[in-house]
């Protein structure tokens, strides 16, 4: 079992319903942007020093502002 961002799957599954709808277009995944947005809190970090692995910044950003 892969844990990205410290969750269990069972935690995502949790909050899952929280994520915002899709608004057209390939979505990235919501676990994946979760891992990126996550240490960005934690530490304190600029969106654009957010980890590369897990999506572009614009992303992580745009999926907090509408979560």
């Amino acid at each position: 079992m892969v844990r990205l961002s410290g969750l269990s799957q069972g935690q995502v599954a949790r909050i899952c319903p929280l994520f915002p709808k899709e608004r057209g277009g390939k979505r990235v995944d919501d676990r994946k942007v979760l891992s990126g947005i996550i240490p960005v809190i934690q530490k304190g970090l600029r969106w654009v020093d957010a980890p590369a692995a897990d999506g572009p910044h614009k992303t992580l950003y745009n999926r907090f502002r509408r979560w």
